[in-house]
């Protein structure tokens, strides 16, 4: 696999377990890559095409799934930051209601909110666009070499994130009957391609935990959970295994 855009396949929806989230809810293959189509089609209606920079809140759930895994598709990369977004004149910025409520776009910019409706006019309803969109798949043309994440530091490729996520495949054993729980903001990167892009690459189960502060220690130090932790789908937290996201992407370099 060399494009993140690739998992959205549409022989790759079956009703499997594709992504919990932090509000306790679950999504099936199906669901997911459903509305990833939907996603990018909304980013298309919102002037998204290849190249152009989407800014996406980094906080784990959902809608960010969709709108990276949607933006992938179209070729557009994401910037994790709503702020940096507005300041670099990003495309489209996607953030939550109370968040996108004190953003200020730029001409040019779409603003888009998610977790309710928002107060201002100029501000698109994701959700409701969400739902309304047509699930076919969007068109596009995607190398390998095209940016999939701009990072803090630097961009990331579709390339390194699939090679990142075989990376956590491998050395985590991961399989259709793996959890992995991730417990890291998507603004870091590595993390995203070995919690969220590994485990879907191989029919898996991502888990969307609330993210831990740099820092933050477990909550039981005798039972570390870890930032991308693996069990077996019949394995309660603490988790028996962990990857190391910042070891996977120190080895490609």
């Amino acid at each position: 696999m060399d494009l993140v855009g690739d998992l959205l396949a549409r022989d790759r929806r079956t009703r499997d377990t594709a992504l919990g989230t932090p509000d306790g809810r679950e999504r099936t293959y199906h669901d997911l890559i459903t509305n990833g189509y939907k996603a990018a089609n909304v980013l298309r209606y919102l002037g998204v095409r290849g190249g152009a920079t989407v800014a996406v809140d980094p906080t784990p759930g959902f809608h960010t799934t969709l709108a990276f895994l949607g933006a992938a598709a179209v070729g557009a990369p994401v910037r994790f930051d709503p702020e940096a977004g507005i300041e670099a004149g990003d495309r489209v910025v996607l953030a939550p209601v109370a968040t996108a409520a004190d953003l200020d776009p730029a001409p040019g910019t779409n603003l888009a909110a998610f977790g309710g409706s928002p107060e201002r006019a100029d501000t698109t309803h994701w959700e409701q666009e969400l739902w309304s969109e047509n699930p076919g798949t969007p068109p596009s043309e995607v190398g390998p070499a095209d940016a999939a994440i701009v990072g803090p530091n630097r961009e990331f490729s579709h390339r390194e994130l699939c090679s990142l996520a075989a990376a956590a495949v491998e050395e985590a054993r991961l399989n259709e009957g793996t959890r992995v729980v991730l417990r890291r903001p998507f603004s870091d990167p590595p993390a995203v391609a070995a919690g969220l892009v590994a485990p879907l690459s191989v029919g898996g189960t991502a888990v969307l935990a609330s993210p831990r502060a740099d820092g933050e220690a477990d909550d039981d130090a005798d039972e570390p959970r870890g930032d991308v932790a693996v069990a077996p789908a019949d394995v309660a937290v603490p988790e028996p295994r962990c990857v190391d996201p910042a070891s996977l992407a120190s080895a490609a370099e």
